[in-house]
């Protein structure tokens, strides 16, 4: 283990932060020549959480415009129980920033695990497909 790896490692939360948005099992057809869960199937169901996260937040449709920061910290395996949570980092006028964090329970494990986790920038979109202002809950989000 590299000492960035070890850092990265010993930085990890010990539980989930945000919102769950979806959680579904990881299956065989999931998996890459070496018989791991894919990273690309695992970065999709991020995706797909962090959708409905930042549709729900817009109160309309949204689009995934920029994806940074991913981190895969763990692997994922046949049976595991993936579930992914997201919080909102930042919001603008017509785009926000949602932290998602993949958690997985494996089947002898207590604790969940954080396998992956990174940066979604999502943007708030009309029935033509143009941005449109999010409509802010003052109760709700942040300034």
């Amino acid at each position: 283990m590299t000492e960035a790896t070890a850092t990265a490692a010993s930085s990890a939360p010990t539980e989930p932060r945000g919102d769950l948005c979806i959680r579904t099992l990881a299956m065989p057809a999931d998996t890459n020549a070496n018989g791991d869960i894919f990273g690309g199937w695992l970065l999709s169901q991020m995706d797909v959480g962090g959708g409905v996260f930042a549709a729900k937040v817009a109160k309309s449709r949204t689009v995934t415009v920029a994806i940074e920061a991913m981190n895969f910290r763990k692997a994922v395996y046949v049976g595991d129980l993936v579930s992914v949570y997201a919080h909102l980092v930042r919001i603008g006028r017509t785009s926000m920033a949602v932290r998602l964090e993949a958690w997985v329970l494996r089947r002898k494990e207590e604790q969940p695990i954080l396998v992956t986790d990174g940066n979604f920038t999502y943007v708030s979109i009309d029935d033509d497909g143009r941005p449109q202002p999010i409509k802010r809950d003052p109760g709700v989000l942040p300034a």
